[in-house]
């Protein structure tokens, strides 16, 4: 089994840790592993996925105090899922850091126009791939900024709930965003159950504008066009951090079974007594595999985990929890 990563620079306000898995032990697996992240510190130190194997990296001129969090699951059902989350990913390497959410918006929108070109359909008339990307910007001095498309997720997990921050783009929420379903089916179909289906992909395009046929450009979830109850959850905005949380960013494949909630029920108990990253992201692989889990289907896992760390009372806080 791979190795928890850990070691990252972004000492004294939080604890980073990440884990990318083919499968879980004991169980059947896929041929690959598709999914990605990008971890870079406040030292410019950046690590990725090359060929399914952690490649470490230092980027010239990057601002101290600046990170950067991602995770990614490549669409391996459109062919070369791997090969799209990697070029995103190493696209965000070269990504310069951004301290605005039009900033970042506009920079990552470029990024999915022009992989969007390059894995454009060959002569073989095969469809161009997708992939998930859950993104947080860590900014000296304020909140991180969110990007997200796809159905990976990003949880606030605290003692008593693991609570969703990113609403998935998936057919229920194309219908969601129709009023053809209210609150209570929207929240079966998504966390009830689990289906491999999506509705909005980078690179691949998106379903939301017609649900009829796949548009290329990126279709962004907002206060304006969500109904009332994922309102608060724009696709594109803001997260103040809670010091007394944990923060996961992950690929579905922890959830890719008939009732997802016995998995992301046990989450609080986990994180109770948890005092670091790397230790959080372990129990969360080996509880699930511990989990049985009626209708698992084989996927690919990705963990990363932001935990803000305590400062000493000397020590200027950085404002983490507030708006900017």
């Amino acid at each position: 089994m791979p190795a928890t990563l850990t070691g990252f620079s972004f000492a004294p306000y939080f604890d980073v840790a990440v884990a990318s898995r083919i499968g879980i032990d004991g169980m059947a697996t896929r041929a690959e592993n598709q999914d990605n992240f990008v971890v870079i510190d406040f030292d410019g130190r950046a690590c990725m996925l090359r060929d399914q194997q952690p490649q470490h990296i230092t980027l010239a001129q990057w601002p101290v105090g600046h990170g950067r969090l991602a995770v990614l699951d490549g669409m391996g059902g459109h062919g070369h899922g791997r090969e799209a989350a990697e070029a995103v990913a190493a696209a965000l390497l070269d990504l310069p850091p951004c301290d605005s959410l039009e900033e970042l918006s506009t920079r990552l929108d470029a990024v999915h126009a022009d992989l969007q070109a390059r894995f454009a359909t060959g002569a073989s008339g095969a469809a161009r791939p997708g992939t998930t990307l859950t993104l947080l910007e860590l900014r000296p001095g304020a909140a991180p900024l969110l990007y997200h498309v796809g159905d990976s997720r990003l949880y606030r997990l605290v003692r008593d709930a693991a609570t969703p921050l990113t609403v998935d783009h998936v057919p229920a929420t194309v219908a969601a965003l129709t009023r053809r379903i209210d609150e209570n089916g929207w929240r079966a179909q998504v966390y009830g159950r689990h289906a491999p289906q999506i509705a909005q992909a980078f690179i691949l395009g998106n379903a939301f504008a017609d649900p009829a046929r796949l548009s290329d450009p990126l279709f962004a979830l907002t206060a304006s066009n969500l109904p009332p109850w994922l309102a608060h959850l724009p696709d594109r905005r803001v997260v103040p951090l809670d010091p007394d949380a944990a923060y996961l960013l992950a690929t579905d494949g922890f959830w890719s079974c008939a009732e997802p909630e016995l998995v992301t029920g046990q989450w609080p108990s986990l994180f109770k007594d948890c005092v670091d990253a790397s230790g959080l992201i372990e129990r969360l692989f080996t509880a699930l595999a511990k989990t049985p889990l009626p209708g698992f289907q084989p996927d690919n896992l990705t963990a990363l985990v932001l935990r803000p760390l305590p400062h000493p009372a000397d020590e200027t806080a950085l404002p983490i929890n507030a708006e900017k």
